[in-house]
């Protein structure tokens, strides 16, 4: 299973939902907030945050986004 983020075109909000990583894209989904079928999946991009002490950390974010991570005005 697999974690995928969505956005509902009605209602603009986004959200999460687990689907089996062999599931058809086409699949009917709904969104929880307002029930409409009209969602699109996002792109998300998951980075590699892991050390010697702990090899499995990830960390989701997106890319060029504040934080200093990307194009923003803190890093001055």
């Amino acid at each position: 299973m697999a974690t995928y983020e969505y956005l509902c075109l009605a209602c603009e909000r986004p959200f999460e939902q687990r689907r089996s990583m062999t599931a058809a894209v086409d699949v009917a989904l709904a969104c929880p907030a307002c029930g409409s079928d009209r969602v699109r999946r996002r792109f998300s991009f998951a980075t590699f945050a892991g050390t010697a002490e702990d090899p499995g950390s990830f960390s989701t974010a997106s890319p060029g986004g504040c934080a200093c991570g990307g194009s923003c005005a803190c890093r001055g």
